[in-house]
């Protein structure tokens, strides 16, 4: 059998198994996909952060997924960039240690880490950071779209652009105990290029840790996340923030997993944070790639770009 357990925080822990058919009954690695709800207090946070992992790691995970915002999320412009760090600073140094010593990979989404001219611009990056179970940083992904988006129906006004940094380029799939990882941030999820491009180069499973807003989550977070899945034919992990972080914002959480098929494995719901552990099965991307053979029957390049021609 395929178990997937949800464990959502609330002032009990509260416990959810789901039994899914699996034709296998050889043990997988198992993830553990986290949602939080972020503060500015960074000292609150980290210690929410390590309980789950700690949990995550107890309960068996080799690799723990953390959300957009995980260090904090700030209620102002100022705010934000004032808590912000550097790669070498006292919060991912304290991540490192604590992978070193439960002996876990981290996947820290959404750091808000200090640009390279910062004492001359004061702006940052949105960065992706992949952490082995040695506590070294093996991998760092800094977000490439931007979320600058008004909705004035919807509420939602934010221009992520305003202090923050587009990273330069995509970085390779990382090799990790649960198979090749492409990294994404949040609103990167919106474009199909970039889950492709790293399916291409060997992407098994595809993460985009994110603190959706409740309206655009409502709307398009379970389906943007399926069609990636199954349009790359990828495992999809989603580490989510939840809840309201502070007077200004608040986010929709359904931290969620899918399989290579579009079935949803997990979903830690919109109300608490906690996390869904899953069991990553590599031989559902082989067979569902096998039996659909999607990539072969792609057309080159230059078909897809025949209407610029005409």
């Amino acid at each position: 059998m395929f178990t997937v357990r949800c464990i959502l925080g609330s002032s009990a822990w509260r416990h959810r198994i789901r039994l899914q058919n699996s034709m296998s009954t050889v043990p997988h690695s198992v993830a553990a996909v986290c949602q939080v709800t972020a503060t500015p207090d960074k000292e609150a946070n980290f210690s929410a952060c390590k309980q789950l992992v700690e949990d995550a790691t107890g309960q068996g995970a080799c690799m723990v997924f953390l959300p957009e915002g995980f260090d904090y999320i700030g209620s102002s412009r100022e705010e934000t960039l004032s808590l912000s760090e550097s790669l070498t600073g006292d919060t991912i140094s304290r991540y490192t240690q604590l992978a070193r010593k439960l002996q876990v990979w981290l996947s820290l989404g959404g750091f808000h880490e200090r640009g390279h001219e910062w004492e001359t611009d004061r702006r940052i990056y949105n960065s992706h950071i992949i952490i082995n179970d040695k506590g070294e940083i093996v991998s760092v992904y800094r977000k490439s779209h931007l979320f600058d988006v008004e909705l004035p129906e919807k509420g939602v006004s934010l221009k992520e652009s305003a202090f923050t940094i587009p990273g330069p380029s995509l970085v390779s799939p990382v090799q990790t105990p649960i198979g090749k990882i492409g990294l994404g941030i949040c609103y990167d999820l919106r474009f199909p290029e970039l889950s492709l491009a790293l399916q291409r180069h060997g992407a098994e499973i595809l993460t985009y840790p994110s603190a959706f807003t409740v309206a655009t989550g409502a709307a398009h977070w379970e389906v943007l996340l399926r069609a990636r899945a199954i349009e790359t034919q990828c495992f999809v992990v989603a580490a989510a923030q939840v809840g309201r972080h502070h007077e200004k914002r608040s986010s929709y959480g359904h931290a969620l997993v899918v399989d290579p098929w579009g079935e949803v494995l997990g979903d830690c719901g919109g109300d608490n944070p906690g996390m869904v552990l899953v069991e990553i099965n590599l031989g559902k991307v082989s067979s569902t790639r096998r039996n659909m053979p999607i990539q072969q029957h792609r057309r080159d390049t230059g078909f897809y770009h025949s209407l610029e021609k005409t």
